[in-house]
């Protein structure tokens, strides 16, 4: 078979178009692969697919998969064509999408690279700049999305991951039941979560069963702007609610550790996690020591308690049973006498509603606490990303469940 014969059966090259020449460069370590269609060739309108004469030509270059240790360029004048109707326009070509530098195969391999390393280390082991890499992760994301059909997700997490240090966050949506990401804005607004919902139609908003999230009242303000009977589908998630009381039962150990260790008395030194800690997790030497202090009259002891409390309330099923226990709950907080409960006490009999929601329907945001860690994982992975946009194309790309590949390659792609 001659080179030319090869190449064009590598590139899966049909008529018109066909390899005319095939230029090998031992000193540059580069192999040209020069392409053109059959001359007096029509080719349809990339506007309106009507077949129109050719107009003149421009010279491209692509990348595409090395032949060997070389470097592998392909060149061909790409046609333009007057369209009586659209005018003059670049016609498109079967081995590389609008705009791109690279063939879709050589697009499929660098996404490949990207699942497994950085933009920095696929750009050396490429020999790509960090934008190209980058450009190829950003066109992976935006086709992905364009073919998404995103149905009608029932049941959402929505929370805030940090971008950069000093309060810098971006809006995590995720579909509950898939674990996918559905968007990423700026900041955590309530513009951040409307951004999303103005998305949806009227009948996919319908169609949302729970909104699991913080106590975060933008959050919630988009949601009941947007969703119909959102009262009765926010659910405040477990985890969040946990870790406030776990916050404020910290504080109290800590205050009164304060005040032991003034007196001389070094009762409450090294015990922070054994009370953060669910009992059932501790070792047998921890389980010891905290079923002594637990007996005791200590402030904490009290607090703990409470903590363990709420802790059996996330059982119930029926609602008159589930506010039957978190309304004695917040009694016993408010009559606790400690001010980081009694605080505590007051923020649940607030949000209420959503936290009995959250215990019926039996949804937490466990998924966007899994998605979030998981991002913190791609950010490490990135060392820092320059911008928002990196952040969300990065998030999406990895967590976004979406088909990424070139069209011709999505389908036939070995990793796909």
């Amino acid at each position: 078979m001659r080179d030319r014969d090869l190449y064009a059966t590598i590139l899966g090259l049909s008529d018109p178009w066909h390899v005319i020449d095939v230029d090998l460069k031992i000193a540059e370590e580069e192999v040209r692969v020069h392409v053109a269609a059959k001359s007096g060739t029509r080719f349809a309108c990339p506007a309106c697919d009507e077949m129109c004469p050719k107009h003149d030509h421009r010279r491209r270059e692509w990348r595409h998969l090395d032949t060997c240790q070389f470097r592998t360029i392909l060149v061909a004048d790409v046609p333009r064509v007057r369209c009586e109707q659209h005018g003059v326009h670049q016609v498109d070509v079967p081995w590389a999408e609008p705009g791109s530098r690279f063939t879709a195969l050589f697009e499929a391999i660098v996404i490949d690279w990207l699942r497994e390393a950085s933009i920095l280390g696929v750009a050396r082991r490429m020999k790509l700049t960090w934008d190209e890499v980058a450009g190829i992760q950003a066109r992976a994301v935006a086709r992905g999305l364009a073919r998404r059909e995103l149905g009608s997700p029932e049941y959402l997490g929505v929370d805030e991951t940090s971008f950069r240090k000093r309060h810098d966050y971006v809006t995590v949506v995720t579909d509950l039941v898939t674990g996918d990401v559905l968007d990423v804005t700026d900041g955590r607004r309530k513009a951040s979560l409307d951004e999303f919902f103005v998305k949806l139609t009227s009948d996919q908003l319908s169609a949302i069963e729970a909104v699991a999230m913080d106590m975060h009242k933008p959050y919630i303000a988009s949601t009941k702007e947007y969703v119909p009977a959102a009262d009765e589908k926010i659910c405040f998630d477990r985890f969040h609610v946990s870790k406030h009381l776990g916050d404020a039962l910290d504080r109290v150990r800590s205050d009164e550790h304060r005040e032991l260790r003034a007196r001389g008395n070094p009762l409450l030194t090294g015990t922070k996690h054994i009370w953060l800690q669910r009992h059932e997790t501790l070792d047998g030497c921890k389980r010891e020591v905290l079923d002594v202090l637990r007996g005791s009259a200590l402030r904490t002891a009290r607090a703990w308690a409470m903590k363990e409390f709420a802790i059996t309330l996330w059982r119930y099923v029926r609602p008159s049973w589930a506010l039957r226990g978190w309304h004695r709950l917040i009694s016993w907080l408010r009559r606790s006498r400690l001010e980081p409960m009694k605080r505590v006490g007051a923020m649940l009999r607030d949000h209420l509603w959503g936290i009995i929601n959250a215990v019926v329907k039996g949804v937490t945001n466990a998924g966007s606490e899994s998605v979030n860690a998981r991002i913190q994982r791609v950010k490490k992975l990135a060392c820092g990303f320059r911008n928002r946009r990196r952040f969300r194309d990065a998030i999406l790309f990895h967590l976004g469940g979406l088909e990424l590949y070139p069209i011709g390659v999505a389908a036939t792609h070995t990793d796909s």
